[in-house]
C-alpha cells in the first residue's frame, strides 16, 4: 500500500500551489514586496486617506433645504446643559454662563452661540436646568478631536461652586468612546497566545500573526484611499480590522498547520508547502471568497455608507487572502523544516495532542486507540436523532429572545457613566424630558414669504407623543422655515420610532395639503428612524442574495446540492442563537454588566445586519475546512459515517484553535468604549463559540450520520454542468484512493 508520504507528494500543485511554489522560490523578492507596498499604501493613507462620515440618512431632501436657506444652520450643533444649585435666571447665576459661554463663540468653526437668556424654552420648569446652542458652520468630520476636547475643556473648567457645564452630541461623544483603541493590541496579543498553545511554537505562532498584521495594514490603507469613492462611517476600520485580525489568523493557521503534516511526513519545505497550499490553499479561497460575498451583499441595500463599509471589508479580506497565498509561503521558505520540530507545549489529547515521548511503548490497546474526536463523532453517530434534537433544542432555546428584538441607534443614555456626554444627557433628561435628546427638525419649503405655517405647527404639537413644538423660524430670504418637536420619550424608545413614522406619513402630507407647503421631517434622530425603515425592507433580500451566492458557491466546490443547503441552515442557526444571547445581554440585561453596558439598550440598527453578514461568511470557515477533509474521506472509502469520524479527527485541533483565536479577538473588541462596536464583538464570539461547537461537533455529525449517501446528492443534469473539481485536501490519485486507511491520516488538523 502506498505510504501516506507518497500520497502527499502526489498531491496535484494547481494555481494555487503553483502560485505558493513561486513565492517559497522567490520569497525575498515577495516579502521585500509586501513590505514596500504596505508601507506605500500607509503613506498614501496619512496624506490622501479620505475622512470618514457618518451621515445614514443619504440624499435628505430635509438636510439640503435648511442648507441652502439656514447656512449658519447646516453644520453640526452641541448642546451646553447647565444646572445650578441657584435658580439659572438669578443675577449672579446669569453672569457666570454669560461668562462660560464667551469662549465658546470664539472656537473654531462655531457661527453662532444661542444663550438660555435669548430664547424661549432653553430655562427648564424649576428654573435649575438650561441649555445653550453652539451651532457649527460645518459638518461633525470637519470638526477635529483637539477641537473637541477643547471646548470639553472650556465647560470642565467653568464648572464649579453650584453652576455645573455639560457638553453633549456626536463630537463629544466620538472624543470620549472613539472607535478602536487598545482593543486591537489586545486582539493580537491574545490570538498569539492561542496560537503559543496550539503550535507549542514562537516562530510557527509568528507566521499568522505576522501576515495578519501585513494584511490588515494594507486593508485599512485601501479603506482610507477608497473613501474618496465609497465613503464609510467612522466604524468601518473598526469592523475591517476585528474582521481581518480573526480571519487572517485562521486562514495561516490552517496553512501552516497543513504544511507542518507535510513536513511530518518527510517533504522537503518546498514540496511541503505546494502541498499546504494545493490543499489548505484551496480552502482557504473558498472561504475568504465566502466572506467577501458576505460583505458585499450589504450593496444590496443601497445605502451609501453601508456601500463604504462593504467595499471596506471586502477589500481587508481580500488583502488578508491575498497574503496568505503569496506572502505565507514565502515566509514559510525562510522556516525551512524547522517548523517540523516537536511542540514544547503539549496539548491534551482530548484537544488532540499526541502521546509524550516514551509512551508508544505502552499496551496495545492504548496506543490503538482512536482519537477523542473520532470517538466523538461515534457516539454522537449512535444517538443521531438525539443529538439533533438536544443540540438543536438549545439553539433555538438561545435564539428565542430574538423575537423581541427592539432596534435603535445609540443615544447619549448608553454612554459610559462618568462621561461628559452622559452628563449632558442626564441633566438635560431631569430639566426637560428624555425626548428632548431625539429634537425632530420640520423644514419647510414656503411657496412665498407670506406663507404661514401654524397649521403644520399646530397638527404636529397636538400629535399624541410630541411635548412641544417651537416657533417657526423664516428664513432670510423667506423660502423656508424650520421649527423643532420634542418628543416625550427619548430616541431609544420604540415609541419615538412610531411617532417619526407617523407624522412622517399622515400628519405633514394632511396639514400641507392645499397649502403649497413642502415640509420634510429631518434631523438626526428621523434620519435614524429612515435608515431603520430601509433596513427592514431590504433585509430579507440581504439574506436571500448571501444565502443563495454562497449555497451555489458549495454546490460548485463540493458537487453537492445537500451539503449546500445543510451548511446554509446551520450557519442560520448559529447566527439566530448569536441575536438571541445578544437581545438577552444588551437589551434584556442580563449579565449586561459584566460585559461593560452601562444599562439595557436596544441593538444598535446597523448591527444585525452586519452580524449576518460577517458570521455568514466565517461560519463558511469552520464549514469548508471540515467539509473538505470529510469528502477526501468519503472519496477514498465510499463509507458515509467512517469518513465524518475521520474528518472530525483530522480537523478537531485546527478547528479548535481556530475558534478560539476567533472567539478571543472578537471578545477583546467588548473591552472598547463604543457599545456598538461591544456588540458587534459580543455577537461574532458567541456565534463563533456555538459553531464550533454545539454545530461543528454535535448538529453536524448527527445529521451528516441521518442523511447518510444523500450527503453528497448531486442531480444528474448539474453533474454535467458543474466542473468535476472539489476541494478535496490531499486527493490522492485514482489508482489510488481505494487503498487510503483512515488510520494513514495524522490527527491534529
Amino acid at each position: 500500500m502506498p505510504s501516506s508520504s507518497t500520497l502527499h507528494q502526489r498531491v496535484r500543485p494547481g494555481i494555487v500551489g503553483s502560485l505558493g511554489r513561486a513565492c517559497f522560490r522567490h520569497r525575498r523578492i515577495t516579502v521585500i514586496a509586501w513590505i514596500v507596498g504596505v508601507a506605500g499604501l500607509i503613506t498614501l493613507w496619512t496624506m490622501f486617506g479620505a475622512p470618514a462620515q457618518d451621515n445614514f440618512t443619504g440624499n435628505d431632501p430635509g438636510q439640503t433645504l435648511l442648507n441652502q436657506h439656514f447656512h449658519q444652520r447646516s453644520g453640526d450643533t452641541l448642546t451646553l446643559a447647565i444646572h445650578s444649585t441657584d435658580p439659572i435666571g438669578s443675577p449672579a447665576v446669569r453672569a457666570r454662563v454669560t461668562s462660560a459661554l464667551a469662549p465658546f463663540a470664539r472656537a473654531p468653526h462655531v457661527t453662532s452661540v444661542t444663550s438660555p437668556y435669548q430664547a424661549t424654552g432653553q430655562i427648564s420648569a424649576h428654573g435649575h436646568e438650561a441649555f445653550a446652542v453652539v451651532q457649527f458652520g460645518v459638518p461633525s468630520s470637519k470638526i477635529s478631536n483637539g477641537e473637541a476636547l477643547a471646548l470639553m475643556h472650556d465647560a470642565t473648567s467653568m464648572s464649579g461652586r453650584g453652576v455645573n457645564f455639560y457638553l453633549g452630541g456626536d463630537v463629544v461623544d466620538l472624543a470620549e468612546t472613539p472607535y478602536g483603541g487598545a482593543t486591537e493590541g489586545v486582539g493580537v496579543l491574545a490570538a498569539a497566545i492561542v496560537l503559543l498553545i496550539a503550535f507549542g511554537s514562537l516562530l510557527a505562532m509568528g507566521l499568522p500573526v505576522l501576515t495578519a498584521v501585513l494584511g490588515i495594514g494594507a486593508g485599512l490603507s485601501l479603506i482610507a484611499l477608497l473613501g474618496h469613492v465609497f465613503p464609510a462611517p467612522a466604524f468601518s476600520p473598526i469592523v475591517a480590522s476585528m474582521i481581518g485580525l480573526g480571519v487572517g489568523v485562521d486562514y495561516a493557521l490552517f496553512i501552516v498547520t497543513r504544511f507542518r503534516e507535510a513536513l511530518h511526513h518527510g517533504e522537503d519545505a518546498e514540496s511541503a508547502t505546494v502541498t499546504a497550499m494545493s490543499t489548505a490553499g484551496r480552502t482557504v479561497v473558498i472561504a475568504g471568497t465566502t466572506v467577501i460575498i458576505g460583505m458585499l451583499g450589504l450593496l444590496v441595500l443601497r445605502q451609501s455608507l453601508l456601500n463604504g463599509v462593504a467595499i471596506a471589508a471586502a477589500a481587508t479580506v481580500a488583502m488578508i487572502l491575498l497574503g496568505s497565498l503569496t506572502l505565507l509561503p514565502a515566509l514559510l521558505g525562510f522556516t525551512g523544516t524547522r517548523l517540523a520540530k516537536p511542540s514544547r507545549l503539549r496539548l491534551p489529547r482530548w484537544l488532540g495532542g499526541r502521546p509524550a515521548p516514551g509512551t508508544a511503548g505502552q499496551a496495545a490497546g492504548q496506543s490503538a486507540r482512536r482519537p477523542a474526536a473520532e470517538r466523538w463523532a461515534a457516539m454522537i453517530q449512535r444517538r443521531p436523532v438525539v443529538a439533533v434534537l438536544l443540540s438543536g433544542g438549545l439553539i433555538l432555546l438561545l435564539a428565542a429572545p430574538a423575537l423581541s428584538m427592539k432596534l435603535s441607534m445609540p443615544d447619549e443614555s448608553s454612554q459610559a457613566r462618568g462621561t461628559m456626554g452622559y452628563s449632558s444627557y442626564a441633566t438635560m433628561a431631569r430639566g426637560f424630558g428624555p425626548g428632548f435628546d431625539a429634537p425632530l427638525i420640520v423644514a419647510a419649503a414656503l411657496p412665498s414669504p407670506t406663507t404661514s405655517t401654524a397649521r403644520l405647527a399646530h397638527a404636529i404639537a397636538a400629535t399624541p407623543g410630541i411635548a412641544r413644538v417651537t416657533p417657526a423660524r423664516v428664513s432670510s430670504d423667506g423660502q423656508a422655515a424650520l421649527m423643532i418637536a420634542y418628543p416625550t420619550t427619548g430616541e431609544q424608545n420604540a415609541a419615538t420610532n412610531a411617532l417619526v413614522n407617523q407624522i412622517r406619513t399622515s400628519v405633514i402630507p394632511r396639514a400641507t395639503a392645499g397649502t403649497g407647503i413642502r415640509a420634510y421631517l429631518t434631523g438626526p434622530n428621523a434620519g435614524n428612524v429612515s435608515f431603520a425603515n430601509l433596513v427592514g425592507q431590504r433585509l430579507p433580500w440581504l439574506i436571500g442574495v448571501v444565502v443563495v451566492l454562497s449555497m451555489l458557491l458549495l454546490v460548485v466546490m463540493f458537487r453537492s446540492v445537500t451539503v449546500a443547503v445543510k451548511a446554509a441552515l446551520m450557519n442560520l442557526l448559529s447566527i439566530s442563537a448569536a441575536y438571541g444571547v445578544l437581545v438577552a445581554i444588551t437589551q434584556w440585561g442580563w449579565l449586561g454588566h459584566l460585559f461593560g453596558f452601562p444599562e439595557k439598550m436596544p441593538v444598535t440598527t446597523w448591527v444585525p445586519m452586519f452580524l449576518f453578514v460577517i458570521l455568514f461568511g466565517l461560519s463558511m470557515d469552520y464549514e469548508v475546512f471540515l467539509l473538505s477533509r470529510i469528502r477526501e474521506s468519503y472519496d477514498a472509502t465510499g463509507d458515509n459515517a467512517a469518513s465524518v469520524a475521520t474528518g472530525l479527527a483530522r480537523t478537531a485541533r485546527v478547528i479548535t484553535a481556530a475558534a478560539a483565536i476567533m472567539v478571543v479577538v472578537f471578545l477583546a473588541f467588548v473591552l472598547g468604549a463604543d457599545v456598538s462596536v461591544k456588540q458587534v464583538g459580543l455577537g461574532l464570539a458567541v456565534a463563533v463559540l456555538i459553531d464550533a461547537t454545539v454545530v461543528r461537533m454535535v448538529l453536524v455529525p448527527a445529521v451528516m450520520e441521518l442523511l447518510g449517501p444523500a450527503n453528497w446528492w448531486l442531480p444528474r443534469p448539474l453533474a454535467r454542468i458543474l466542473p468535476k473539481t472539489s476541494p478535496r485536501e490531499g486527493e490522492p490519485l485514482a489508482d489510488a484512493r481505494a487503498l487510503v486507511s483512515a488510520t494513514d491520516v495524522p490527527t491534529d488538523g
